[in-house]
């Protein structure tokens, strides 16, 4: 497709200066939630967590060479064990594994700098790329539901009217309004479910208001509280676990790929988007902030709008290392109500979902093939049913099951011109 019909700003398109700002904003928000989530989970500092988001994405997008339009957020992967860290080690031990993370990501990195990416296509064809992206999608479909549904564990018919508000707001901005506030459709249907909670009385306006405009976050420098000495049980803990994030990486990579025609795995490499991610975690473990990864919620975003510019992301790091410092926004961004939230990733999870189906449907997969049958029918199911496989403290999640099951099954049997 053209680029007239199909993308408003491309990777490298810079948007005017009202633009970039709203466009920016509307990324920022849309990360905000899970990012803040994990630290508050775990026991480490929101602001923090914002702060290494902003940036480990500009360290992403510099390594990278600006080809690559992704956001940085908190890593949902190491919170059961950054939980158990905390009770022992302490954030020590936290930041040493959250480093080791980032050290297996760059060994990776350079693995695939010395061999090469001719491999990917033979273990990446359609038939596992569509099911898996499908996966990514709807994975997080049960985390939207809960979201937009529950109030303390029990259903809240409040929550929900205001999630499907949000959620239809959304759908009508991005298919009615044109020009600017048509590229921002995701960031517009966000206020207005706030505003709609502020009047249902679900958030507290007494909070915002007396939270001071200005704050330093609290940085914990590895080694300076209590000196430095090895955690080696944190990062035996922790490292391994980086293998199951890489496969997500290479996950949204795929979908990124589709959405903007490109093939990020040669251009610029896997080696450098790994090494992008690596470098992140490593600089939010030295600022005492969780380990990042690349978000879907902002792949759900671009989407959408059929934004792709890599200054627009740059623009919602900016923003997120400033809110991690004016601390009056801050409060008010996490006063975000969970039924707005859940109702926007309706949508932006959807949207992942539907790419890898048109990743099949774009390349003609034949589905009366059994081969092609079996091999999507089980990646789906695990990565859906997030089936997991657990080993002590190391546990590949059902994305991460999904692929590689469905990797080993594309690569065992037969061709598919013997299985018709």
């Amino acid at each position: 497709m053209t680029k007239e019909n199909e993308i408003v700003l491309d990777v490298n398109d810079r948007p005017g200066w009202l633009s970039w700002i709203g466009l920016s904003l509307q990324h920022m928000f849309s990360m905000f939630g899970s990012t803040v989530i994990v630290p508050l989970l775990v026991g480490l500092s929101p602001s923090i967590a914002l702060f290494a988001s902003g940036i480990g994405t500009l360290l992403h997008i510099l390594i990278t060479r600006g080809k690559i339009p992704a956001y940085m957020g908190s890593s949902f992967a190491f919170v059961t064990p950054m939980l158990a860290l905390m009770k022992t080690t302490g954030i020590a031990g936290v930041q040493q594994g959250v480093i080791a993370v980032g050290l297996m990501y760059l060994i990776v990195a350079l693995l695939v700098w010395l061999l090469g990416t001719a491999w990917i296509d033979q273990l990446l064809p359609p038939v596992v790329v569509g099911p898996i992206v499908i996966v990514i999608g709807l994975s997080l479909a049960g985390s939207a539901a809960t979201d937009a549904m529950m109030k303390h564990g029990s259903y809240n018919l409040t929550y929900f009217l205001i999630a499907l508000a949000t959620l239809f707001l959304a759908i009508f901005f991005n298919m009615i309004l044109k020009g600017f506030l048509g590229m921002i459709p995701v960031l517009l249907a966000i206020v207005c479910g706030y505003l709609l909670s502020i009047g249902c009385g679900l958030v507290d306006l007494h909070a915002i208001a007396v939270a001071p405009w200005f704050k330093v976050p609290q940085f914990s420098f590895l080694g300076t509280e209590t000196g430095f000495h090895f955690e080696w049980n944190a990062i035996l803990v922790m490292a391994p676990i980086a293998f199951v994030t890489m496969t997500e990486h290479m996950g949204h990579l795929l979908v990124l790929g589709e959405l903007t025609h490109r093939n990020f795995f040669k251009h610029p490499g896997l080696n450098r988007t790994l090494a992008g991610d690596g470098a992140a975690s490593i600089a939010a473990g030295l600022v005492g902030g969780p380990a990042v990864t690349s978000y879907g919620e902002n792949i759900g975003v671009m989407a959408i709008t059929k934004i792709y510019s890599v200054y627009v992301i740059v623009g919602a790091a900016l923003f997120a290392i400033a809110f991690a410092f004016i601390n009056k926004l801050n409060v008010l961004i996490m006063q975000m109500p969970l039924p707005v939230i859940g109702g926007i990733s309706f949508l932006l999870f959807g949207t992942i979902a539907t790419s890898g189906i048109k990743v099949m449907v774009d390349d003609r997969l034949d589905l009366n093939e059994k081969r092609n049958l079996m091999i999507a029918s089980v990646i789906l199911v695990i990565g859906v049913g997030n089936a997991y496989l657990q080993i002590g403290a190391f546990q590949f999640t059902g994305v991460a099951l999904a692929t590689v099951i469905g990797v080993v099954l594309n690569l065992i049997l037969p061709p598919a011109s013997t299985t018709k």
